[in-house]
């Protein structure tokens, strides 16, 4: 999913005063994170992931592999904090700014 400068500056502001719901550990990216990810993707359509690893590197692939992995967007990344976005199928909350 792509998503234009204009959209991504609107989730982030949506997102900023959203807490955390998803807790990336020592394993990683985990088939139970995975579900966990898209079950909260499902609920609230936007959401944030924080991740426990010390590595930019590691932080930025495991959170690039759940975007992937759920068919969701990443909007950003601070520090150890993701910001996911993924509109639901049925009935959408979150609108969109056109491009």
């Amino acid at each position: 999913m792509t998503l234009t400068s204009k959209q991504v500056r609107h989730l982030r502001s949506l997102a900023h005063h959203i807490k955390p719901v998803v807790l990336v550990g020592g394993r990683g990216v985990t088939p139970q994170v995975v579900e966990k990810v898209k079950e909260e993707l499902d609920n609230h359509e936007l959401i944030k992931v924080k991740h426990a690893s010390d590595d930019r590197d590691e932080r930025r692939g495991d959170l690039e592999l759940l975007a992937t992995e759920t068919g969701a967007a990443l909007v950003q990344t601070i520090g150890r904090t993701g910001v996911l976005y993924k509109a639901r199928k049925k009935d959408p909350e979150i609108r969109l700014p056109k491009a």
